[in-house]
């Protein structure tokens, strides 16, 4: 146990499931019938029938690697290339903790240190307290009005660099910026050296009229929602081998809006900032999602979402017509329905012959597969700490848990389980 609870702190991924990764090249890709997590048709169904209403072009589900939804809706198919608009930033923030695990660049450097003096219109000692982390993280303290912008002209001075959230382009564009002059590649041949080559992907990044972005098939981005769901490994390479980096993108970067890492969304959290007009909103930005879902979002509602606790990776390419950045209410309206594909109301993953709980995520109780069996329960915070040790028949009470993720591990007789447990 010492053992265990030691990889769970220094390795915050150590008890991921086994996941399947497919072929780097060709179309293989092992599948698994909805049945077999006790999905019903009908359901499936409903859900193939409102993402069609919702404009989609591609979809996927994967189950620990396995594809167990795939669609793709008019005259869209597997080898269609789509945008990903804003989802991109969410590759550019692991291209960038790539850069830093091969020494070329710091992130608590200044950015100025990577594009020269300059860059912005600010006075330098100002613009010097801009570095690449406050590129990431969406609080570089610049003037959001000339969105897309990159020329020091519309780069003006707003805040303090740290003191103000604001969903902003142009110093996220100028992170490719970064990326090319320390690598010395274009990021084309940056991208494909560092990810594509490892994990199958053939995307490509095209310049539009105001902007930069990643374009690939659905596959694809299948392909780096499983990456980052193993936690940068792919089959046992690792692409991003940094796992303090991997742990600080996936979790909160700041306290100014809580549901942003670095370049990737947050479920889960107390509060969000739009988008759009600088204001927060209470609670979580996909409410009716597992809390533990962060999320690859563009606008039109291009997504890479990921649910560790569930073992499932969403994909879902399309538009939606409304202009919106992200498209969370979309994103919402999609784990709603995931999460009720069951053909009954509990959770496919109660199997009353295992050792076992549910439902996870909980809220108040779990209740334990096989009843009137005496369990001894210990659960663990995300670094490993006990937090709870007790014996307990049938159910548990776990509500005096704030939200969040741990670790329990169940004991009986001569049987142990550990699993993620995810408490909203």
């Amino acid at each position: 146990m010492k053992l265990i609870l030691a990889l769970l702190i220094v390795f915050p991924f150590a008890l991921r499931a086994q996941l399947y990764f497919p072929p780097t090249t060709g179309t293989q890709w092992d599948t698994l019938s909805p049945s077999a997590l006790g999905w019903c048709q009908d359901s499936i169904n409903s859900l193939y029938s409102f993402l069609d209403s919702e404009q989609t072009d591609a979809f996927i589900v994967l189950k620990d690697g396995k594809i167990v939804l795939e669609r793709y809706f008019g005259t869209y198919t597997m080898d269609s290339s789509h945008v990903w608009n804003s989802a991109s930033k969410s590759l550019i923030g692991t291209l960038v903790g790539i850069a830093q695990e091969d020494n070329l660049v710091d992130i608590q450097n200044k950015t100025s240190d990577y594009l020269g003096t300059g860059w912005t219109s600010l006075p330098q000692n100002q613009e010097d307290s801009i570095k690449v982390w406050h590129q990431l993280t969406m609080t570089s303290g610049l003037d959001e009005t000339n969105f897309f912008c990159t020329t020091p002209s519309c780069l003006n001075y707003v805040a303090d660099a740290g003191d103000r959230w604001a969903y902003h382009n142009g110093p996220y564009l100028l992170l490719m910026d970064v990326l090319e002059n320390t690598s010395g590649q274009t990021l084309n041949a940056y991208t494909n050296s560092v990810i594509e080559s490892t994990t199958g992907m053939s995307g490509i990044w095209l310049n539009l009229i105001v902007t930069k972005t990643y374009y690939s098939v659905a596959r694809d981005m299948a392909r780096f929602g499983l990456l980052i769901q193993n936690g940068g490994d792919w089959n046992g390479t690792a692409v991003l081998g940094d796992q303090n980096y991997m742990n600080d993108m996936l979790t909160p970067s700041q306290n100014l809006n809580p549901s942003y890492g670095y370049l990737w969304w947050l479920n889960g959290q107390s509060s969000y900032v739009l988008t759009g007009p600088t204001i927060t909103i209470s609670g979580a930005v996909s409410p009716d999602a597992p809390s533990d879902v962060y999320a690859a979002a563009g606008a039109d509602g291009q997504f890479i979402s990921i649910s560790p606790s569930n073992g499932l990776v969403m994909i879902r390419q399309g538009e939606t017509g409304t202009g919106a950045y992200t498209e969370f209410p979309l994103h919402n309206e999609i784990w709603k329905r995931l999460m009720n594909l069951s053909c009954t109301n509990s959770l496919s993953e109660k199997q009353t012959d295992k050792i076992g709980f549910y439902p996870n995520p909980a809220q108040d109780e779990i209740f334990f597969n096989q009843q009137n069996t005496p369990y001894t329960v210990l659960i663990y915070d995300a670094l490993g700490r006990e937090i709870m040790n007790v014996k307990a028949i049938n159910r548990l009470n776990v509500s005096n848990l704030k939200p969040g993720s741990y670790f329990i591990q169940l004991n009986e007789n001569e049987r142990t389980m550990i699993k993620k447990l995810v408490i909203n």
